[in-house]
């Protein structure tokens, strides 16, 4: 009779132990590998960019949005925008809704983009440029996401642990927040029994909102007119059509009366609210082979729109006709946490994943010829990869104001806002000779 001993157990503290090892080699080696990344990405920076601003907050943020408005103060030579910021905060501490000063060169300033400061990571910035909290509020947990609505920037709704959805008017709170932590949103907006992610307020009719939860279901409110004592709200009509987590969620920019979502169920799907057709979606697809994280509709075309997935892709879409997708996007090495398309320029979207990189790409570069030294850096439409973090992308935003400018969270504390240098997006068209092309 053969006995097995404990030391080759599976369960054996033994091997337990080496598991343990296991995981803390593979760990080391990994931060080597993002320590080493990050040294390359700081020296190359002066070339790569013509604005490079690093700050390290407190605590990690989840959520960035930039603000729609710019102040030009006299006779300085920086413009001043502000981005909605959360927190993420571990053991107790007290966490907040944050809104943030970002002083910026003004492109007619003296600024050499050829300036970098080695310590603080940054190029193309000056002395004033800075990112400063100037106001925050009291949070219940961390903010998971945080938007402001289009046609009143003061007021942002903000996604909680509990599955709620608070709304706060930032007229009515100090920029510093009560010493006791207590959290006093205008509104709590309930129906979920699960947190989530999703956000989206209709860029069309004001005060309504669209948030996705883990429960697998969409909530619609409705926040006009809300005079309740309690200061709690109900949703006007809660939106079921998925099988799993409901990832994301996003009205559409054109329609006012359409809206999509995706899902860990791996399925992209359209919805339109009004009363004869919201019981269900106008259309339902598999969009990826696992989850689907993120959506965004282009802000510049009635039909175009994009989904990111777990399975490191993009997908691209055309309303009229979803049975086919337009093309498929690949170079990220991790699940893709979101999407968002340039509101300056129809062809350019950028993309974050887990592999801790923001790409943008220029769809109208699909297909270009390329050299074969050239296709081994990715597709012809992958204009740029931004590299400055060190950990997991959060959030990003484009800024509405300065085309090519980015502003990008990650869970390494860090917030970054950036440009590409200008000759990665202006270079011209070029013939390129048939021996250099790639077979």
């Amino acid at each position: 009779m053969m006995t097995t001993s404990n030391s080759d157990s599976p369960s054996s503290p033994n091997n337990e132990e080496s598991t343990e090892e296991t995981k803390q080699e593979r760990a080391a080696i990994e931060e080597k590998i993002v320590n080493e990344e990050y040294k390359i990405w700081k020296k190359n920076s002066p070339f790569l960019y013509d604005l490079v601003i690093t700050h390290a907050l407190e605590w990690p943020t989840l959520t960035c949005q930039w603000f729609q408005d710019i102040e030009k103060p006299e006779g300085k030579d920086y413009t001043i925008q502000r981005l909605l910021i959360g927190t993420h905060t571990s053991d107790n501490d007290q966490n907040y809704v944050e809104i943030a000063n970002v002083q910026l060169p003004k492109s007619d300033s003296d600024i050499d983009p050829r300036k970098y400061e080695e310590e603080k990571a940054e190029a193309g910035a000056h002395g004033e440029s800075r990112i400063t909290v100037v106001q925050r509020i009291n949070h219940d947990g961390e903010v998971n996401r945080a938007r402001y609505m289009p046609q009143d920037q003061n007021i942002i709704a903000t996604k909680t642990v509990t599955g709620d959805v608070y709304i706060f008017d930032l007229t009515k709170h100090p920029s510093r927040p009560l010493a006791e932590g207590v959290c006093n949103p205008e509104l709590k907006l309930r129906g979920h029994t699960k947190e989530g992610y999703g956000l989206s307020w209709s860029p069309f009719d004001k005060g309504h909102i669209l948030d996705a939860s883990e429960d697998t279901t969409i909530c619609h409110w409705n926040i006009n007119g809300n005079t309740r004592e309690t200061r709690t709200m109900e949703p006007f009509r809660v939106y079921r059509g998925h099988e799993a987590i409901v990832e994301d969620v996003a009205w559409h920019t054109k329609d006012p009366h359409i809206f999509g979502s995706v899902g860990d169920d791996q399925k992209l799907l359209i919805w339109d609210v009004r009363p004869d057709r919201a019981d269900k979606p106008v259309h339902s697809i598999i969009a990826h082979q696992s989850e689907v994280n993120s959506l965004a509709f282009n802000p510049h075309n009635d039909f175009i729109l994009a989904t990111g997935a777990g399975d490191k892709t993009l997908s691209l879409w055309d309303l009229r006709n979803l049975k086919i997708k337009l093309h498929t996007l690949e170079q990220h090495t991790g699940e893709i946490v979101q999407v968002e398309w340039s509101p300056h320029d129809e062809t350019i979207l950028a993309s974050a994943a887990g592999d801790r990189r923001v790409n943008i790409w220029d769809l109208s570069r699909i297909g270009s010829e390329q050299t074969a030294e050239d296709a081994e850096d990715g597709p012809p439409e992958l204009l740029f990869m931004h590299g400055g973090h060190t950990n997991k992308i959060s959030d990003f935003s484009w800024n509405p104001h300065l085309p090519w400018v980015v502003a990008s969270a990650a869970e390494d504390n860090i917030i970054q806002v950036w440009q590409p240098a200008a000759n990665i997006y202006t270079i011209d068209e070029r013939e390129i000779p048939a021996d250099e092309l790639e077979d």
